[in-house]
């Protein structure tokens, strides 16, 4: 992992991407919000391997998706597309922010911070949240966009499984390296310790797969927390912060998982709903997600005692136990906002 520059240097944004008429109608019709991702990104980055204009055009049509794909791979010589940028960039993540996430997230969203004085003035921490809705990770960049404009200063990246990185199915989609440019982490032990050690927030999702995975019946149920972030926070002296999001379980409503096809298929999961014939039809959704209003409850940070055991046995269940009462915390309060 490239070491980040000193946030202190960061400059005011100039924007730069201009909204075309083309551009608010993929905003308007959820086959064009894939377009709009890749557009943007040609606008910044070399793409030479990218959509062109006629395939994007083909995204537009019912069935269009698999034609452009087609005609994309035997342009490329029946090859996959080849990175061209797969390192961290600041600049590139605060111009797409501001000039894609944010009419999507202030006015298809709605996302809107609450509790806001629980924020701590650190510029290094562990956001730990809930995370739902089996579909692209909405909730995760709405917090991300929302804590950046809240404190300009700040850094986010968030962690990702290892499939938002290299599989095949989203190579295709988004541009080779789009997740590491963003600042995604790879939920691998060694880079979750090179980020918890820079200058960074962290944006956590302490159920791992299982919260997205989870499926429509158990929405409002936390699933077990993983003990690292607990661990990480310990060693290198990093609070957390616990964050509830209430609607994220509404991004894609009525799905159930897939389990044992979505692991012949190498994904992280394979959700089934009403919604997924219509996805069927235009691929190019697969970064769409339902309207719902994002609403994230900000919590105290969570101080945890010291762990004091030396047995590293003890000290793993110390851990684990410590995740699991932050876990019944934020259980209580998502109880408590349904209620």
């Amino acid at each position: 992992m490239e070491p980040l520059r000193d946030v202190d240097t960061i400059e005011p944004l100039k924007q730069v991407y201009q909204f075309t008429w083309f551009d608010w109608f993929c905003l308007w019709y959820p086959p064009g919000w894939l377009i709009l991702f890749n557009r943007h990104w040609q606008r910044y980055n070399s793409d030479p391997d990218g959509w062109n204009w006629l395939e994007y055009s083909l995204f537009l049509i019912p069935g269009g998706f698999y034609v452009a794909l087609l005609i994309r791979w035997l342009r490329l010589g029946c090859r996959l597309p080849l990175p061209q940028n797969e390192q961290f960039d600041l600049s590139y993540q605060q111009h797409f922010s501001e000039e894609i996430l944010a009419p999507i997230i202030n006015h298809y969203f709605r996302a809107q911070l609450h509790e806001t004085e629980n924020l701590p003035t650190t510029q290094s921490f562990i956001v730990a949240m809930n995370h739902a809705g089996m579909c692209f990770p909405w909730d995760f960049l709405s917090l991300g966009y929302l804590l950046s404009n809240k404190q300009p200063g700040w850094v986010l990246q968030p962690l990702a499984d290892v499939s938002l990185f290299e599989h095949p199915w989203l190579i295709w989609w988004l541009p080779p390296g789009w997740a590491k440019v963003m600042g995604g982490v790879r939920a691998e032990i060694g880079d979750f310790e090179q980020a918890v050690e820079q200058k960074t927030i962290l944006l956590y999702a302490p159920e791992g797969l299982r919260g997205p995975s989870k499926g429509w019946q158990k929405r409002h149920q936390l699933e077990t927390f993983d003990l690292s972030f607990m661990r990480l926070s310990e060693v290198s002296s990093i609070p957390i912060l616990p964050v509830i999001c209430m609607g994220n379980e509404y991004l894609h409503s009525l799905a159930f998982n897939i389990k044992r096809l979505a692991k012949r298929l190498q994904l992280p999961f394979l959700p089934i709903s009403p919604l997924m014939f219509i996805f069927l039809l235009f691929p190019s959704m697969g970064v769409w997600a339902a309207r719902s209003k994002l609403d994230f409850y900000i919590q105290p940070v969570y101080k945890n005692a010291p762990v004091t055991e030396i047995s590293p046995g003890k000290v793993r269940s110390r851990f684990y136990q410590q995740a699991q009462e932050l876990r019944d915390k934020m259980q209580n309060i998502i109880a408590m906002q349904r209620g």
